[in-house]
């Protein structure tokens, strides 16, 4: 599409491949750590455990359960008080559920979560109770925490945890996903804005994290975890036996 408005696909296109660059080709010291965090955990037997609210939960899909990543992982959603606690349907009607800093221990004691666990959360905000709470509650049971967010969104806004707190607080490792404030990139003229970056850039963001972790497996003579897409010949088979090694450790659902 184009116009003369400065809001057309085009400006979009423009826009976000700077940010993605910087995000991309930036914090090699930070990324570094993260991966030999996840890399760690899973040497030692370890699942990454994924979690994001909203739109951030596409950051956890990016993780778990999908073509070229590792199979030991797992994803945390809302929905899993409904699918594995019984809750009913209603709660997560509520549009402020994320907020509910409660929900975080239900979810995490519902979860296959093990000692030897890591934990990557994304909040593009990391101000809301569920968020912030699940990440008090990880560092509190003593597993490393990579957190994904947004800087200049987070500085921007104070917690919605009691505590006062943010996620980029807590994590061992944090990792800006260079969305601006309010996460749309485009303003448009009147006010408001159009163009939302977060959900590029965690996907970028996840997806180095995976391929570094593998690059640490085979630096140390270790065949890499990784799925095959279930939609070429052989790769069930593949995963299937890949996925019997975390056998009730991991969870696969739509």
């Amino acid at each position: 599409m184009t116009g003369e408005s400065g809001v057309t696909s085009s400006d979009f296109l423009h826009r976000v491949r700077v940010v993605v660059d910087r995000i991309g080709t930036g914090q090699v010291d930070e990324k570094r750590r993260a991966a030999d965090l996840l890399t760690t955990t899973v040497r030692n037997g370890g699942v990454i455990q994924a979690f994001g609210c909203g739109h951030s939960e596409a950051l956890a899909m990016e993780i778990a359960g999908r073509a070229g990543g590792l199979v030991p992982t797992n994803r945390i959603a809302l929905r899993d008080i409904v699918l594995y606690g019984g809750d009913s349907l209603d709660t997560l009607a509520d549009p402020m559920v994320e907020r509910n800093t409660a929900i975080a221990h239900r979810l995490y004691d519902l979860a296959p979560v093990k000692p030897d666990d890591a934990f990557v959360i994304a909040s593009n905000s990391g101000i809301n109770g569920a968020v912030v709470e699940m990440a008090l509650l990880v560092k509190e049971r003593g597993h490393p925490l990579v957190a994904i967010t947004s800087a200049a969104h987070t500085a921007g806004v104070a917690s919605r945890h009691p505590s006062g707190r943010k996620l980029g607080e807590i994590a061992d490792v944090v990792l800006d996903n260079g969305a601006p404030y309010g996460d749309a990139i485009l303003p448009i003229p009147g006010g408001g804005a159009v163009g939302a970056v977060s959900s590029i850039t965690a996907a970028l963001l996840a997806q180095q994290l995976v391929t570094d972790v593998v690059a640490n497996l085979l630096a140390a003579g270790i065949t890499p975890p990784v799925y095959l897409s279930d939609n070429v010949p052989g790769g069930k088979e593949h995963n299937a036996e890949l996925e019997a090694r975390y056998a009730g450790r991991i969870r696969r659902t739509a």
